[in-house]
């Protein structure tokens, strides 16, 4: 690959990838902001003022895990990306815009890179879950919503609020798109004396150094 786009949400993301791939100049690494539009505005601006036609695009940074999907410290690699909160409330509960007829809220992944990432993060001892990754503007803060969730989209691993921002705006230019999350914590209630966010920075360094090693099979 000649050239590949990172976006993360802050600096400190930005900040551990770059260590990861020390300094590797195929990667342009930009902080994207947090949020699904900020992440999408911010990614298509970077697409279409670029002087580089990008092979690649990254949504990396650090998230929630769901319970017994995967733990504080783990590293996710997303199989698919999901808008996990757009659609509507119905009496029946919620209902995606796939559901209601208005688009989609999954947008794929680039799965043999995805696989070969996962791959080369096991072969290192490092655990790592491949599995979908929800997005949403607002994270989970109670245990009943982390259930509704886990209910709603069977296998889900990991939530965060920016991957499918990033990934609608490649999609939209045609290129591939990946997404990692480095688990910093528990999806459901808000305790955040029990958040590792150092681990999970470091575990996103970890993952991002062997992204080098996926790209060159």
């Amino acid at each position: 690959m000649k050239r590949i786009l990172v976006m993360t949400a802050v600096e400190a993301e930005k900040e551990a990838f770059l260590r990861g791939v020390r300094g590797d100049s195929r990667f342009d690494v930009h902080e994207a902001g947090v949020g699904p539009v900020s992440a999408a505005v911010s990614t298509a601006m970077v697409l279409s003022s670029s002087a580089f036609e990008y092979d690649l695009v990254v949504s990396a940074g650090i998230g929630g895990g769901f319970v017994g999907q995967a733990d504080i410290g783990s590293i996710v690699i997303a199989s698919e990306s999901i808008a996990a909160d757009l659609g509507a409330e119905t009496p029946e509960g919620f209902t995606g815009v796939d559901k209601l007829g208005f688009g989609t809220n999954r947008l794929p992944v680039e799965e043999k890179l995805s696989s070969r990432w996962v791959e080369a993060l096991k072969a290192d001892g490092q655990a790592v879950r491949y599995g979908p990754v929800l997005t949403l503007s607002t994270v989970t803060g109670t245990a009943e919503t982390a259930a509704l969730l886990a209910e709603r989209i069977p296998g889900a691993a990991a939530e965060a609020m920016e991957g499918y921002g990033v990934a609608e705006a490649a999609s939209r230019r045609g290129v591939p798109f990946v997404e990692i999350r480095a688990i910093s914590n528990a999806v459901g209630p808000r305790d955040r004396a029990a958040w590792r966010i150092g681990d999970a920075l470091a575990a996103l360094e970890t993952a991002s150094y062997h992204l080098l090693e996926a790209i060159s099979s």
